[in-house]
């Protein structure tokens, strides 16, 4: 019996690598997707008992998607999950961001996850799998600070909940995971105004999920094929529920966290 096969796209550094660790260790073949190949190859090297391909991808370029796609294909024969986990974030209100920055997190975020479930679906739906978006609670209110980053969350929400209602009949099953903070390189490398790179993050990583537990959340709830999954409490959960019922008092209290960062760009 072939094992099953899953390509996971921003593999190399937080997330997606703790998801490389777990589905390896639950005895998964894998095809590891990111921009930093030396960093692909050292996971791939810890990596023992399954088979492991990586490959450079650019997920702003279609052709690097297909590539990918294609050399999993070429590799196993078959793909049965895609998690797209590939992101960037940013950190600049819309008056003073450079509208070149909205763009390049929109091509990470939401086209990165087009391009590659649009090349991925015809084998994943053979093999009735799953597609998987890694969006955040910024996908289901906006974050301040954060206009690029939370519309493109947004997208990625719409775009999957459509793909899952396009196949309801096909036996496809489509997983929209949102994670409150997790501790990763998400913040270090996020845009400012004028698109250089944040550096140090405004926040206290040890105090957050780690990548690991996030990844151990995100295997169960692709194994019993949920819908959604809200990956967090206070953070998360309750504070998308408050929303729900009181919009106005979570802008106040967005607001007033995002405004009390370190140099937080909001006035």
């Amino acid at each position: 019996m072939q094992k099953k096969v899953v390509v996971i796209t921003g593999a190399s550094s937080g997330i997606g690598k703790a998801l490389a660790e777990k589905f390896a260790a639950e005895g998964f073949d894998l095809v590891l997707a990111a921009r930093r190949i030396e960093r692909l190859e050292d996971l791939q090297k810890q990596l023992s008992g399954v088979e492991v391909l990586s490959v450079q991808t650019d997920v702003t370029k279609e052709t690097d998607c297909r590539n990918l796609i294609d050399s999993a294909v070429a590799k196993f024969g078959k793909i049965d999950i895609l998690i797209n986990n590939a992101g960037i974030s940013m950190r600049a209100i819309l008056a003073d961001v450079e509208l070149s920055v909205l763009h390049q997190v929109m091509d990470v975020n939401f086209w990165g996850t087009v391009y590659c479930t649009k090349f991925a679906l015809p084998y994943i739906l053979k093999e009735k799998g799953s597609v998987v978006g890694v969006i955040s609670t910024g996908g289901y209110m906006g974050l301040p600070g954060r206009t690029g980053y939370s519309a493109s969350k947004f997208a990625i929400r719409g775009f999957l909940d459509t793909l899952r209602v396009e196949h309801l009949r096909a036996g496809l099953h489509v997983l929209v995971a949102a994670p409150g903070f997790t501790a990763s390189e998400i913040r270090k490398t996020a845009l400012v105004k004028d698109g250089s790179k944040q550096g140090e993050t405004p926040r206290k990583e040890n105090k957050m999920m780690s990548a690991e537990r996030c990844a151990e959340i995100m295997f169960r709830a692709i194994k019993h094929r949920r819908r959604k999954m809200i990956i967090s409490f206070w953070d998360g959960k309750f504070i998308v529920l408050v929303a729900k019922l009181w919009a106005w008092l979570v802008d106040q209290i967005l607001y007033k966290v995002f405004k009390n960062e370190p140099d937080s760009p909001l006035r």
